[in-house]
């Protein structure tokens, strides 16, 4: 089958669903893999309109929910490219002498680790343009609750990006676009999704979702303080599912962190493998929630097909009616597979190259996944629930 007939019959599918997900992990840095993946997606002709996000994948999730489809990539690639540059002006120079001289050799390993490497020390030495600044005094010179006190970056200068990037009209007043983000309750710990299907959006409810300390203050909302929602779920995957959409529903699960990778050798790769593992593990889990609750369905239907009358008793109709529909959903994975040159320092490594290495790993994985149309069939009614994913599909 060609890839334009592929694409046709992507299409054809996918339009099969009532809902369309787009669901964006949180992971730094390495945001662009999600960029790329969108942008895919949207030269194919598909249009999520519910978009969910936790950190950078609320902020991923907002400039495309805030922006009319036509102008969606320009948007995310101008922030983008905003954000790959470092705070102030004594970085910039050399910065833009490492992206010359890589550029000019021959691609290797180790010159791209050396590279990705800069970029996260000026993250942290500076921080990153139209993002994050460097705060000129230490936060242990402080104990009065302040933001100076409580965190080591200055986030005043996101506010004024989002502002400029996500039009918050357009989201709450769009009633074919609806945008969710995470965050977590400072004082209680309890997570929390803000719904633009359920109350209005702001740009504190896009810094609470990113406000990951101690790198960043908390965001205060309607008198109560939140910080990253990454700190309990890394991915709004359950609340989609749980919200339990009135139809099929298609979730298109984009994680910038694998499960599964290889032992590792050196204390780094130690590193690496711990925050690989510690955000990508609610994926897993939010998917495994959801297999199990579509097979009680399937066992309950047929439970009560086997009763005399085939009814279930007044009082445990109404409890169990929500399991007792017919909706299935669908989960298409996009995972980031790291890069030999990738080190622990991958999600904050901003700079220009690594953002253009993830970019391309996003289009590169969602042309992989739309090459391959029966991923968006509708799932088989009595199971009630699919999974894909590319590179398992290529591992196995």
């Amino acid at each position: 089958m060609s890839r334009a007939r592929g694409r046709h019959a992507v299409l054809d599918r996918v339009a099969r669903y009532p809902t369309v997900a787009l669901v964006l992990q949180g992971g730094g840095a390495l945001g662009g893999y999600q960029c790329g993946v969108y942008q895919e997606l949207h030269e194919a002709g598909i249009r999520p309109h519910w978009f969910a996000g936790i950190s950078i994948g609320a902020i991923n999730a907002a400039i495309i929910a805030g922006n009319p489809v036509e102008r969606r990539i320009e948007k995310l690639q101008g922030f983008w490219d905003l954000i790959a540059e470092p705070a102030g002006s004594m970085l910039a120079l050399p910065a833009l002498a490492v992206r010359s001289t890589v550029a000019a050799l021959p691609p290797h390993p180790e010159l791209l680790a050396w590279a990705n490497a800069l970029s996260a020390w000026g993250a942290l030495l500076q921080g990153q343009r139209g993002f994050f600044e460097a705060r000129p005094l230490s936060p242990f010179l402080f104990d009065d609750g302040s933001d100076a006190a409580t965190s080591f970056y200055d986030v005043s200068p996101l506010r004024e990006t989002l502002e400029r990037f996500v039009d918050f009209d357009r989201i709450n007043q769009d009633a074919g676009v609806r945008l969710t983000v995470g965050a977590t309750a400072v004082g209680t710990g309890n997570f929390r999704y803000f719904d633009s299907a359920r109350e209005p959006i702001r740009v504190e409810h896009i810094l609470a979702s990113g406000a990951l300390p101690p790198a960043f203050p908390a965001v205060e909302i309607d008198g109560e303080a939140y910080w990253d929602g990454g700190i309990v779920s890394n991915t709004p995957l359950e609340y989609v599912l749980d919200c339990r959409a009135p139809a099929d529903t298609l979730a298109l699960q984009v994680d910038l962190w694998s499960a599964r990778g290889p032992r590792p050798q050196s204390m780094m790769d130690v590193l690496e493998r711990m925050k690989d593992i510690r955000f990508s593990s609610r994926t897993r889990h939010g998917t495994r929630t959801v297999e199990l609750a579509q097979q009680l369905r399937s066992a309950l239907k047929e439970l009560i097909a086997r009763l005399p009358d085939r009814k279930l008793p007044p009082h445990l109709a109404d409890t169990l009616a929500p399991y007792l529909d017919d909706r299935v959903f669908n989960i298409v994975h996009l995972i980031y597979q790291s890069g030999a040159h990738e080190r622990q320092h991958k999600d904050y490594a901003f700079g220009r190259l690594p953002l253009q290495y993830h970019w391309e790993q996003g289009r590169n994985d969602m042309a992989l996944t739309l090459d391959h149309p029966a991923f968006f069939d509708l799932p088989d009614r009595d199971i009630g629930v699919a999974t894909h994913d590319v590179h398992r599909l290529t591992a196995d």
